[in-house]
């Protein structure tokens, strides 16, 4: 690795430890060659993940470090919050568990927010049993945006399909509510940006689906598509954003239509992911859009179900490391293409003259 392309560091907060989230990021980093690629820095406890290597058979060694800024090339690094017992029940959210997942969250974004990790990766979490610990946000986007000062948005990806989602994690009968054409006219240009900026898509086409059942149908089923959400899309367009909608959701997500546009703009939560996961499976990526730091996730949550059997798979964290690798990267190049692009020429106010160019000869 160059000086010029230092090696990122990745920081990984638990989430909650009595579900998959330790077996996910011990799988993802088992690989002897892995801290090629980046530096991992875990936030967690060296206790509970001995124990819980031991239960998964792997083969890991970890460098324990009391700060992130410690973390050193080419190993396991462990910022080790807890030192004392953890009482581990796999399959069942406990306060010593959720009380982990925030103080790992905490401690990692900090680290972000100071420059001692490059991206962060969460681990999923359990909303409910946070906010009963005092946790103020339904997930992570609203404790992100807290924290950066910055309204962001939820945007799963693959290679293949990315899907934001206008409202988040509120009740359905809210959502009306929280939608309106300013809002959605935010979105749809920090879409633009994103995709632009983090993704490497120069000119990005962007598809906005409809609120109700056949996007309104006219008017007949609502008139959010009408009032709003279409005006927004025309607005964007004007302006040059290759906006396109409203679509009816419920036809949107076969291959042949929403292969047409780099991404999609749903309206609420289960509109946008319900498809995504069942295209994506295990290969999704969950990234907080719009926001000054890097963050990703696996698209899937902390399976109680299926904690301490040693099945869980990988794969969706894995991506969500290197889909983060692969923005920070795209950032810098981006960064780099504005500082680098070049300046217009000066030239003489008063006769319009470019001072750059040769004086031609008389004659």
């Amino acid at each position: 690795m160059s000086s010029k392309h230092p090696k990122i560091k990745i920081g990984f907060s638990v989430g909650d430890f009595n579900g998959i989230g330790p077996e996910i990021i011990m799988k993802a980093l088992k690989d002897k060659h892995i801290t090629d690629f980046f530096t991992p820095i875990i936030f967690a406890s060296g206790k509970l993940f001995t124990y819980q290597k031991n239960i998964f058979k792997l083969n890991l060694n970890f460098n324990y470090i009391t700060e992130a800024s410690q973390a050193q090339s080419g190993k396991l690094n462990m910022v080790n919050l807890w030192k004392d017992n953890v009482n581990v029940e796999l399959g069942s959210p406990t306060e010593e568990s959720t009380r982990m997942a925030i103080d790992s969250l905490e401690a990692a974004t900090n680290a972000l927010i100071n420059g001692d990790i490059d991206v962060l990766v969460t681990a999923p979490i359990n909303k409910d049993e946070m906010m009963k610990q005092g946790f103020k946000h339904a997930g992570h986007t609203g404790f992100f945006e807290e924290k950066f000062g910055k309204k962001g948005l939820m945007f799963l990806v693959t290679e293949d399909l990315k899907v934001a989602v206008s409202t988040h994690h509120i009740p359905i009968s809210e959502v009306a509510q929280n939608i309106s054409k300013e809002k959605i006219k935010k979105q749809i240009k920090l879409l633009h940006q994103t995709l632009i900026e983090d993704f490497q898509i120069v000119k990005p086409k962007i598809a906005v689906l409809g609120l109700n059942p056949h996007a309104g149908d006219g008017g007949a089923i609502g008139k959010e598509e009408i009032d709003l959400i279409s005006p927004a899309i025309d607005e964007m367009f004007d302006s040059g954003i290759l906006a396109f909608g409203p679509f009816p959701a419920d036809s949107f997500f076969q291959p042949n239509k929403y292969q047409n546009y780099d991404a999609v703009l749903a309206m609420y939560h289960d509109q946008g992911l319900a498809p995504f996961k069942t295209l994506a499976y295990e290969e999704g990526v969950n990234y907080t859009a719009g926001l000054p730091y890097i963050r990703t996730s696996p698209d899937h949550g902390t399976a109680y179900d299926i904690a301490g059997k040693n099945i869980a798979d990988e794969r969706s964290l894995t991506e969500a490391i290197f889909t983060g690798i692969k923005i920070f990267r795209n950032r810098q190049e981006y960064q780099e293409l504005l500082k680098n692009r070049l300046q217009p020429r000066k030239t003489t106010a008063d006769s319009g003259v470019d001072e750059d160019l040769p004086e031609i000869p008389e004659g």
